[in-house]
């Protein structure tokens, strides 16, 4: 199968693409690659993933940037599209919102329109946790409604669901969006909670606790993420009239994808301790703006229609992520 990927170097595009390239299949990666976070580490994820050979393409391209994307894609032949590429962060939308406007929003047309004129068998594409917003109803449902974001990265979400679905009826577009819940593993993201704390530990500086470490969140290892999204790309949905998962009878789904665990924020914290053979001085600060208390993902659709199990504990993840970093570090 020919694959594009897209966020091909960032934390899930880039493992999605190993196991796409290892199990035989020809993958054209695009990034960006900007500065929102350290580029040598996207640089060696890329540098990875060239150890494919001819199997992996690569061009740095905005995808926001429909002309350049249009050229960059000239010639390319692929079967299905895995769309992963977004500006993250929920914090970070606070700050710079237009990048989220035209990353998340116009890129993501961007790729819906090529997906419509290439006519391709499915698209897969991130969603987030982040839509559920205010929601107290615990744990989130596909079903629930998603009404309240509490950031414009969460808008930039559920918007993107909503285009998707449009697509879907419209053109008869294939695709399946997947709600991420706090992914995690080697080669992670550098803004992410585990990495910034693993790095204070081991520069003995204190780390910041936010909502006075009482936030509980559902960690799910990176092996389990790419499981799901492959099972979903081999797997489009029907385009039948019946119900899919999150209500459309167009040919799109919608799936959370976590752990199916609620874990204590404190509890990551004292893994990531005994994993670095230290203790962390915490600093314990209030909710920050556009976070939410508590995540946990109802996962019975995905395993439902496609059999997916998570299978790693944190206490299996993150020694596992501490021991990466250890490496690739020197540390």
């Amino acid at each position: 199968m020919r694959v594009l990927v897209t966020g091909a170097a960032g934390f899930i595009g880039f493992n999605v693409s190993r196991h796409l390239l290892a199990r035989g299949d020809q993958v054209f990666g695009i990034d960006s690659l900007n500065d929102y976070y350290d580029v040598n580490l996207k640089h060696a994820r890329l540098a990875e993933l060239a150890k494919s050979g001819d199997a992996f393409a690569f061009a740095q391209v905005d995808f926001a940037d429909e002309t350049a994307l249009d050229a960059v894609l000239d010639g390319q032949r692929f079967d299905r599209i895995v769309h992963l590429g977004a500006q993250a962060g929920v914090r970070y939308s606070i700050e710079n919102p237009r990048a989220y406007l035209r990353s998340n929003l116009a890129g993501h047309l961007n790729l819906l329109e090529v997906a419509r004129h290439r006519r391709v068998e499915h698209m897969v594409y991130a969603s987030s946790s982040s839509v559920y917003g205010g929601n107290d109803t615990l744990p989130f449902r596909v079903e629930d409604r998603v009404d309240q974001p509490l950031s414009l990265y969460a808008a930039t979400k559920k918007a993107d669901e909503l285009m998707s679905e449009t697509y879907a009826h419209l053109y008869r577009l294939p695709q399946t969006g997947l709600r991420f819940f706090t992914v995690y593993g080697p080669w992670g993201r550098p803004d992410m909670a585990m990495w910034l704390f693993t790095k204070a530990i081991f520069e003995n500086r204190p780390i910041d606790v936010f909502g006075e470490g009482r936030m509980r969140r559902d960690f799910t290892y990176i092996d389990d993420i790419v499981a799901g999204i492959v099972a979903c790309l081999d797997n489009p949905p029907a385009d039948d009239g019946a119900p899919n998962a999150g209500g459309s009878i167009s040919p799109h789904r919608l799936y959370n994808i976590g752990n199916n665990r609620s874990e204590e924020l404190g509890e990551m914290i004292s893994l990531i301790e005994q994993a670095c053979g230290r203790p962390a001085e915490r600093n314990l600060l209030p909710m920050q703006p556009g976070d939410v208390r508590d995540t946990f993902a109802d996962i019975s659709a995905i395993q439902r229609d496609l059999g997916f199990e998570p299978r790693t504990t944190i206490a299996e993840g993150v020694p596992r992520f501490v021991a990466w970093y250890r490496k690739y570090h020197g540390v």
